[in-house]
């Protein structure tokens, strides 16, 4: 019986503006079109704007970006392929995009999450972060914000 073809492993790497389809794409699955095209050229452009990706051959199937301050990486947006959440998948590009804003000299983290959205922050929570406080009606539609924060570890 022949056996199935195995998956091609997904590879981490940083994303740049030749990911801008790939990125816009993806975004549009998993986020409802989140950012439009030049938000995205925006971060994929600049050097304080790290976002890591998975590329599963020429497919993006995650991506977690950031923007560095000073020492600190304010996250901006994790996203995961819909059909391939819950595989631990997000977790690992955050923590991938984490141990590279580390490198670029960032020693803390920190972003917010829907206070009604217990599946990013079980991730969060899951990256060690923890909730340092809230921010009242953050979202469009009046949802509250968590803030989350964590400290990254030397190099």
């Amino acid at each position: 019986m022949p056996s199935e073809p195995s998956p091609v492993e997904p590879v981490d790497q940083l994303l740049d503006s030749h990911h801008l389809e790939a990125c816009l794409l993806l975004d549009q699955q998993a986020l409802g079109g989140l950012w439009k095209r030049e938000q995205w050229a925006t971060e994929l452009a600049d050097g304080r704007r790290p976002c890591v990706g998975l590329l599963q051959g020429e497919r993006l199937i995650a991506l977690a970006c950031g923007w560095l301050v000073v020492d600190e990486l304010h996250i901006t947006v994790v996203a995961v392929a819909p059909e391939l959440q819950r595989r631990g998948l997000g977790q690992r590009v955050l923590e991938a995009l984490l141990q590279h804003a580390n490198g670029l000299g960032a020693r803390h983290a920190t972003l917010e999450v829907a206070a009604g959205n217990g599946a990013a922050q079980a991730l969060y929570a899951r990256c060690g972060f923890n909730t340092a406080g809230v921010r009242r009606g953050y979202y469009r539609n009046g949802d509250d914000a968590l803030i989350q924060w964590r400290r990254l570890h030397d190099a």
